[in-house]
């Protein structure tokens, strides 16, 4: 059912919704954007560094109660350019910037206005970029918009205007190996405007009501070079090193500043104002324009250092080890799971190790909507399907989901934390070849109690709650969803939440560890408790999770 809203303007709450839908789309396809990857460098993040962008453009109008769009759409500008990530981040930023030029002082924006942001995105992104390349995001976002501008005039519907940006970007997206010629030899579209797709998908998905899961553009070129070849880094000294950083000051000379960082390396993107500059660079010596920067006595910040040559190392073995493994079948099971994780190393475990069929990037901050649910489920060929939310403020939207679910038997598993989540997974791969779906939902719904759940975050403010005494800025520790402890010291912290989950008399404890949370920390954590809890077996897994430093399991 469609958003029954009036076409003709859009303001600044609608575009809020619209930015949310196509983040949220996005980052359901990021390891699709991820796989495309191989231009300027085949390092298989541009799926990533696209939704930390947008991420970080959306937590600026998150809590925005205005309906202004001049005011959201700068909004959204700044913190695109603040949070920008990679070529195709840094483009998305100047597109959003350029976008937010025209609307300023208008509270909405109808067709003629929204053509005129579509023209000034399209004129700042080629600016910002010292050598555009055609075939890439840039071609893909100019195409879309110059179809939106040739029919603005004609077409006052932006429901409509929006179709027409979409179809034209995908029509864009197939002709980039035409334009690239590393695209067509490795045989992938552009990944950067590939993602642009997706968050147009995500606006109009939203605007329709309906599922846009399209598979037909993605990696359908033939190519009769082996992509290996065409991937090998032409300088002899490889890909180098990706450097990103935000110079902060005052009467700041962009062009300056631009000509200066692409003298000492290439894929060269300086964008900002005279008080704050995003600077990215493709360079040999990392140190160079770093020092470069704080020779000009600014303040630096967000500083980020990638080696190139290993992320295409790595890229090149995990796509050979993707080709030659056999097929999924989403059919495998008849029972397909759905299941509710954030971090790349909990969503792999579900999807890779545990079976599930489909893996939604969500959690504690970020909770997956009723028609996030219903698009996978509409997605998969099962006719039964059984959901896994991970989080008690999640379980709503996915009954509700269970109960809109048309022609398909959807049952929900109500898991309230992710080690639930595991261990109702590791009872379904012992009964997954059962057909019976209230079968599977039983013995699943048992192994929720098989294990008690831990987490470990921060207090964001000063409070009491369930008899602990929490600072601002303390670690808490929580146990099957109740705080039972709060220290300054994280070892410490963990230790006590442990002790009231009753560790010492369990067999197992697994440590997830966070996104903020080393391989050696986690480790060192590990070995710390193993010298009080001397009976358990401890195991630790990368769990990537943002906002906890560590997720427990204790069985």
């Amino acid at each position: 059912m469609a958003i029954n809203i009036d076409q003709r303007v859009c303001n600044g709450h609608l575009l809020k919704w619209l930015i949310s839908a196509g983040v949220t789309w996005l980052e359901y396809n990021r390891e699709k954007v991820d796989r495309l990857n191989v231009f300027p460098v085949p390092d298989g993040d541009t799926g990533k560094n696209m939704l930390l962008t947008m991420r970080r453009a959306y937590e600026e109008i998150a809590k925005l109660d205005e309906g202004h769009v001049g005011i959201a759409s700068q909004m959204i500008a700044q913190g695109a350019l603040m949070g920008a990530r990679g070529n195709s981040g840094v483009i998305l930023s100047q597109l959003w910037k350029g976008f937010s030029l025209p609307l300023r002082g208008h509270e909405v924006f109808d067709a003629p206005l929204f053509a005129r942001a579509c023209a000034s995105a399209v004129d700042l992104a080629y600016k910002a970029v010292v050598t555009p390349v055609e075939g890439t995001i840039l071609t893909v976002a100019r195409e879309s918009m110059e179809a939106v501008i040739n029919r603005a005039e004609h077409e006052s519907d932006l429901r409509r205007l929006l179709e027409i940006m979409l179809e034209s970007a995908q029509e864009s997206l197939q002709r980039t190996p035409d334009l690239l010629p590393v695209l067509k030899k490795a045989g992938v579209v552009d990944s950067g405007g590939q993602g642009f797709v997706y968050l147009l998908e995500g606006m109009l998905h939203f605007l329709r009501g309906d599922s846009v899961i399209d598979e037909t553009n993605i990696v359908t070129v033939e190519s009769g070079e082996s992509w290996q070849d065409a991937l090998e880094p032409e300088d002899a000294e490889g890909y180098g090193y990706d450097v990103q950083f935000l110079m902060l000051g005052n009467d700041l000379n962009v062009a300056a500043i631009r000509a200066a960082i692409d003298d000492m390396g290439w894929s060269t993107l300086v964008v900002g104002d005279d008080r704050l500059i995003k600077v990215h660079v493709h360079v040999h010596d990392p140190g160079q324009p770093i020092s470069y920067a704080i020779g000009l006595g600014v303040a630096l910040d967000d500083i980020v250092v990638e080696n190139m040559q290993r992320q295409y190392q790595d890229y090149v073995e995990e796509r050979l080890n993707r080709e030659h493994e056999p097929e999924a079948n989403p059919m495998l099971n008849e029972v397909a799971i759905i299941t509710v994780a954030s971090g790349e190393g909990m969503q792999s475990l579900f999807k890779r190790d545990l079976q599930a069929a489909s893996v939604i990037s969500g959690g504690q901050t970020m909770n997956p909507s009723t028609q996030d649910f219903l698009t996978v489920i509409d997605s998969l060929s099962n006719e039964k399907i059984i959901i896994l939310p991970n989080n008690k403020n999640i379980i709503m939207a996915a009954q509700q989901a269970a109960s809109l679910a048309r022609d398909k038997t959807v049952r929900v598993v109500a898991s309230k934390s992710l080690p639930q989540g595991i261990s109702a997974m590791l009872e379904y791969t012992n009964i997954a070849h059962s057909g019976d779906i209230d079968e599977v939902a039983a013995a699943m719904t048992e192994a929720l109690d098989y294990v008690t759940a831990c987490e470990v975050t921060t207090a964001t403010r000063n409070v009491e709650l369930d008899g602990v005494n929490i600072q601002q800025g303390q670690y808490i520790g929580l146990v099957n969803g109740q705080i039972v402890a709060a220290d300054d010291d994280l070892m410490k912290l963990v230790h006590d939440t442990l002790r009231e989950a009753g560790a010492d008399e369990r067999e197992r404890i697994t440590l997830y560890y966070g996104d903020d949370i080393s391989a050696s920390q986690a480790q060192a954590m590990s070995s710390h408790l193993a010298a009080t809890f001397k009976r358990q077996e401890f195991e630790v897994m990368q769990g990537g999770q943002p906002l906890y430093p560590y997720i427990i399991s204790v069985e």
